[in-house]
């Protein structure tokens, strides 16, 4: 057999392996529509043409040239077509075959955590699964360079055109960090389509221009060589032309065409390509005008060999949705499925039996061996996980003076790195640009700036300069730019290190709290991946007053409260703010463990009115408590109301039930810590002793909630004891002025905890 044969044969298994995928993952989604029972009536749903477009890409990548160490993102509607091929490496059991979109079954789009086979990145959140390869290249890269020998492997992402629209994607794409990493690879299922409709302006040469001008590699990969081998006939020169000048909606149309209709559409009145067509029989002409570079087997493993690991790359792959199917290039293909005669019709055209649709090829055919090559190719070695390190519960110290929370996170950073190296040396931070302004400058000077090469830090002999810029492979800092998107979704794949690589890392990222809307939904989806971080947001609030509304949070203890995955802490004083950090720590990079998010603040606290206590035991049963969500910071002989606070505004909660006593009303002052663990207590959802002990049903009194957020953050506590209760916090916008003014305008101030505490009291 010639070398040009043997390729035909390869060519031909790998289309036979291509046309199983194919209706493997059809009728998956046929089975979940149209074959499951289904009591409810409500539609299941899939995307069977958005898999057809797909099916080409991800059969020449994964049977040809995926390894063991590169990783794949899969554009979520792509799902079944994921399964189609484990399944046919053996990953996936034929029970889950029927299970899509079922409960406990196939989830609608790739997931890392819910899924019975192997998917590397969760997608679904359009934009965000994208992306979440770069941010695995950086974070694989961190961890290497660090000691933790995972090797090398190539990143890629599967993504639809209509994806580009998100702004997430050129975030990252323009972030300096991603010039260098020759391990991405995208590949841009481009069949002009959306939802609704043909994109009439999709214009690959001017996103190829984007690419170009970021640094990355651009293929474009848009005929096949049935087209091309016309090209180059006589008036084939004109085809191209024709072919190249149409609209995507005129394009388009013609996948809709009889034969005779497309000698009558394509020419345009041009003669040279009237008589090219001529020569050409129906069949030929059919498909011709389908054969598009992203469904040629050969045009693909041309694709793939021509990648240029030395920076990213991206490949468009011109393709058209629902490739192969009935439906296929109709403007409204996107959620429709096949009926049971056109899945017959499919199931002829593929050699497959709609009645018996899971059969795999026998062992020993050839699209059988291929598949077992696969399989063995692919087949990743299991990794020893390494144990996260202990952490101490308390570190020892009693601030003292006046400071802040979120100077209390530095300086616990600091202290980690004397009192426990062994733990430190697993932390990473991020910023994005606020290293200096969100105090984790000491930290930074301490252990370096994260770079996967050492650079030069050209202002090390200047002694005006305060934030040493010391970039190194050792360092454990990494900022990238004014983008919390970028931010997040690398702090999700270095929350991700222990369960792809078995190495664990602490990481800790930090916003403004005001963008954290901005970066809730990466960060969000990091989470539901398994990704497990700490993020915090500071400064926080109104407290933040000569800087305005602009930047004064509002709803971020909500969304603390409300985030899945997720503890939220908005400690007081130092110590809380230490005790809550470690303990956030001790929950990363493990089975089982969790994210968190921190809010802190810049406002100056008394560090006294903590009242920490001197005898070990009572210190203890505090931690316990802070760490629980809430501890009785003042408990009066006789208590006829309950000033309940949160972080800084403690100062005025205290200084009210002083004014309170005076006038003989005396008041229990509760500090809350965490509304997120006090809700899940108060629910049945997690042990109710911290609740219990703060709030017990015998001191139960009219309560006042106050916080520098929304009210209702902490308006549930009414209903632990069923008591009366007044909730202060911030339902506006901010304003610019001093503390006191700001605090008096939303109601904040102590004479407002007063008068709701008058109020509450009937006084």
């Amino acid at each position: 057999m010639t070398s040009v044969e043997r390729a035909r044969t390869e060519t031909a298994d790998l289309r036979e392996v291509e046309q199983r995928v194919l209706w493997l993952a059809t009728a998956m989604i046929d089975h979940a529509n149209r074959v499951r029972p289904n009591g409810s009536g409500l539609k299941v749903g899939g995307h069977q043409a958005s898999c057809a477009s797909m099916v080409s890409i991800m059969t020449a990548l994964y049977f040809e040239h995926l390894t063991a160490a590169d990783r794949v993102s899969v554009k979520p509607h792509a799902s079944p077509v994921l399964h189609a091929i484990n399944y046919l490496l053996g990953a996936l059991d034929e029970e889950h075959l029927t299970t899509l979109r079922e409960f406990g079954g196939i989830q609608s789009y790739p997931s890392r955590t819910k899924d019975p086979d192997p998917a590397d990145y969760s997608t679904g959140s359009v934009g965000i699964g994208a992306t979440a390869p770069i941010w695995g290249a950086v974070a694989r890269r961190y961890v290497d360079t660090h000691g933790g020998g995972v090797g090398t492997g190539r990143q890629y992402s599967l993504l639809g055109d209509a994806e580009l629209d998100e702004g997430a994607c050129w975030e990252a794409i323009l972030d300096p960090t991603v010039a260098d990493l020759g391990e991405v690879v995208w590949i841009v299922d481009l069949n002009r389509q959306s939802l609704d409709r043909v994109v009439p302006n999709i214009a690959a040469n001017r996103l190829a221009g984007m690419f170009t001008a970021a640094g990355w590699q651009v293929i474009t990969l848009k005929y096949g060589q049935v087209l091309e081998e016309l090209f180059a006939r006589p008036g084939g020169a004109a085809l191209r032309e024709r072919v190249d000048g149409m609209s995507n909606p005129e394009y388009q149309r013609l996948l809709r065409c009889t034969p005779q209709q497309l000698r009558e559409r394509i020419p345009a009145g041009d003669t040279a390509i009237e008589r090219l067509l001529s020569e050409v029989d129906d069949d030929t002409l059919a498909a011709a005008i389908r054969n598009l570079g992203g469904h040629d087997l050969d045009a693909l493993h041309s694709a793939f060999e021509a990648i240029d690991d030395t920076r990213p790359s991206v490949i468009f792959a011109y393709t058209i949705k629902g490739y192969g199917l009935a439906t296929e290039g109709h403007p409204q293909n996107h959620g429709s499925l096949l009926t049971e005669e056109q899945m017959r019709q499919l199931a002829d055209q593929v050699g497959a039996d709609l009645d018996d649709p899971w059969h795999r090829f026998p062992a020993s055919s050839p699209a059988g061996e291929r598949c077992a090559d696969a399989a063995s190719r692919l087949r990743r070695r299991e990794r020893a996980r390494v144990k996260p390190p202990r952490l101490p519960d308390d570190i020892g110290r009693t601030p003292s003076g006046t400071t802040t929370t979120q100077a209390a996170l530095g300086r616990t950073l600091l202290d980690l790195t004397r009192e426990c190296p062994q733990a430190a040396e697993r932390i990473v931070t991020l910023a994005p640009d606020v290293s200096s302004t969100t105090n984790l400058g000491g930290w930074l000077n301490k252990v370096g700036v994260w770079s996967p090469s050492e650079r030069v830090d050209w202002f090390a002999d200047d002694a005006e300069t305060i934030l040493h810029w010391r970039e190194r492979p050792a360092g454990q800092h990494i900022e990238l730019g004014i983008a919390e998107t970028n931010l997040v979704s690398l702090l999700g794949e270095l929350g991700s290190t222990w369960s792809r690589w078995g190495q664990p890392l602490l990481p800790i990222g930090v916003v403004y709290d005001c963008f954290l809307g901005r970066a809730l939904e990466p960060w969000s989806f990091g989470v539901y991946a398994g990704g497990q971080s700490i993020l915090v947001g500071t400064p926080s609030g109104v407290s933040l007053a000569p800087e305005g509304g602009a930047h004064q949070s509002v709803g971020t203890p909500s969304i603390g409260l409300e985030q899945p995955g997720v503890t939220s802490y908005e400690p007081a004083f130092a110590l809380d703010t230490e005790w809550c950090l470690l303990a956030a720590m001790s929950q990363l990079g493990r089975p089982g463990g969790s994210s968190s998010y921190l809010r802190l603040s810049t406002r100056p606290v008394d560090q006294s009115l903590a009242s920490v206590p001197t005898d070990l035991a009572a210190r203890e049963r505090r931690r316990h408590q802070v760490v629980g969500g809430a501890y009785a910071l003042r408990r009066d002989p006789d208590p006829q109301v309950t000033l309940v606070g949160t972080g800084a505004l403690m100062t005025e909660v205290l200084a009210a039930a002083d004014r309170l006593a005076a006038q003989g009303i005396g008041a229990d002052v509760v500090c809350v810590t965490s509304a997120d663990l006090l809700f899940r207590a108060h629910r049945g959802d997690a042990d109710r002793g911290v609740l219990d002990q703060v709030f017990p049903a015998e001191r139960a009194r009219p309560l006042v909630t106050v916080l520098d957020g929304h009210p209702h953050a902490l308006a549930f506590l009414a209903g632990v004891n069923r008591t009366p209760a007044v909730h202060l916090g911030v339902t506006g916008f901010g304003q610019s002025g001093s503390l006191d003014d700001v605090y008096r305008h939303h109601g904040l101030d102590t004479g407002s905890i007063v008068r709701a505490a008058l109020d509450a009291t009937h006084r």
